[in-house]
């Protein structure tokens, strides 16, 4: 058989435009992590991500474009990583705040780099409010306190604002980045904890979580009574002479 010939009996390699821009924003998710948005350029994702830098056009045509599109695929990770398995409509009953407030929180812990540079991204956009995890968690929240679970007259936007802001910023104070993967987990729980221990007392009725409850006041620190004060003898004198 003759060279070319063989050449043209070979089978072409089957093309997979979903897997093609899947890797694309995995390599940009990568990029993002490391180097922020002002990092990220369509050329730099194909070589990390082993494309032509041709098809990265293809689905990206410009840097605004790549950066939105990393920024709601990170979104859509995070709702699987919190929401994941539990259906959109599900009672609100069914819906455990240990497990959203801790997947939430592990999230952020073991994506310290990546979760900023999505709250950010986020919090500069015209309408955070319909980033997809953002528009989720409120949706969710919503429902709560509209619930029998739920004190009356929660301020749901000021609720979500707290929340996300503060879980994602957590991870920047507690320095993940430069923590071992225990640290982080140890971080985590702490805020995890104190978190759930403020709605439970906040917005929450405490009766409807007793399991919780329970949890919670087993790892509150044992007060220690103050030491009365030192005595000064009448007639004496604070200052030293």
């Amino acid at each position: 058989m003759k060279k070319n010939e063989a050449a043209a009996t070979k089978p072409r390699r089957r093309r997979d435009p979903d897997g093609t821009r899947m890797a694309i924003l995995e390599a940009a998710g990568t990029l993002l992590a490391k180097d922020g948005p002002e990092g990220l350029s369509v050329s730099q994702v194909a070589q990390l991500a082993g494309v032509n830098r041709g098809t990265a056009y293809q689905h990206f045509q410009t840097r605004e474009q790549l950066v939105d599109a990393t920024t709601v695929w990170v979104s859509e990770q995070l709702c699987e990583a919190v929401f994941g398995g539990l259906a959109p409509r599900s009672p609100v009953e069914h819906i455990d705040p240990q497990h959203v407030s801790e997947h939430m929180v592990q999230f952020a812990m073991q994506n310290p780099e990546l979760g900023r540079a999505w709250l950010f991204h986020v919090l500069s956009s015209p309408h955070p409010a319909n980033d997809p995890f953002w528009k989720q968690y409120r949706q969710r929240f919503q429902k709560f306190a509209k619930s029998e679970s739920a004190q009356p007259g929660i301020d749901i936007d000021v609720h979500t604002v707290l929340m996300i802001i503060g879980t994602f910023l957590w991870p920047v104070w507690a320095r993940a980045h430069t923590r071992t993967a225990k640290d982080r987990q140890l971080m985590a729980t702490r805020f995890s904890d104190e978190i759930l221990r403020l709605s439970l007392y906040g917005n929450m009725r405490p009766e409807k979580y007793p399991a919780l409850a329970a949890k919670l006041s087993k790892k509150a620190p044992k007060k220690t009574p103050p030491k009365a004060p030192k005595k000064v003898a009448a007639g004496t004198s604070r200052r030293s002479k």
